[in-house]
């Protein structure tokens, strides 16, 4: 299964996400520029974290604009799987690919810690090799990862099955204790949380690389039309 890791200026975790996913993971990947206006035959595409064109105006604001996502929009319609971590949440959102807004943390300081999440739900492309109720360790940095939304999208998400990992100690305010996200067609999934930095021994949690392997085993032998 072929990886897209996409980058951004401003984006600092997508050499982190391709090697998770060629060394770790054993699966190819290449990076796309946001420039890029097709993903180049990817199976998958990863949004990598970072500080997308300085967040100016608000994280992700200004990179939804880039050609790229364009590209994205389209995969993702035809069903193809598409992860955003942290900055990526940020630019999902607010591409209208996932719902809600991330805000500034509770008490308005950029937080960079390893956290315990619940898996809400196996049933999507990205926890299938996980159990309802597991809880991962995964590392969070970010200054602007409370997730809000009005009480009908909440409701919404908790209806549909559509919360993904909630926080088992709150770090940031997130209404619901939500850290991650599905969108309607279930095949797009925002999270806060960096699996990529938890996929070796080295880091002290491989508890990422089940993410990342779900997607293989979710789409093994599916080929995607990426354009």
């Amino acid at each position: 299964m072929r990886f897209g890791v996409v980058v951004f200026p401003g984006s600092n975790c997508d050499h982190d996400a391709l090697h998770a996913i060629t060394e770790d993971l054993g699966h190819p990947a290449e990076i796309l520029w946001h420039q890029d206006e097709t993903l180049r035959g990817a199976d998958a595409i990863l949004l990598p974290g970072g500080f997308s064109y300085g967040d100016y105006l608000r994280g992700g604001a200004i990179a939804k604009f880039s050609p790229v996502m364009r590209s994205i929009r389209k995969f993702a319609a035809e069903g193809g799987p598409v992860l955003g971590v942290c900055n990526g949440f940020q630019i999902l959102v607010e591409a209208g690919l996932l719902p809600g807004a991330l805000v500034r943390n509770r008490g308005l300081r950029f937080i960079c810690k390893t956290v315990p999440l619940r898996v809400e739900t196996r049933a999507t492309p990205f926890t299938n090799a996980l159990l309802k109720g597991d809880v991962l360790h995964l590392p969070i940095a970010h200054g602007e990862g409370c997730y809000i939304a009005d009480d009908s999208t909440l409701d919404a998400l908790e209806g549909e099955d559509r919360v993904v990992f909630r926080y088992q100690e709150n770090p940031n305010g997130s209404m619901r204790d939500i850290a991650g996200i599905l969108n309607e067609g279930r095949n797009v999934l925002g999270m806060m949380p960096h699996p990529e930095r938890a996929t070796n021994p080295l880091m002290g949690s491989t508890d990422g690389l089940a993410i990342l392997r779900s997607i293989v085993s979710a789409y093994a032998g599916r080929t995607m039309t990426a354009v």
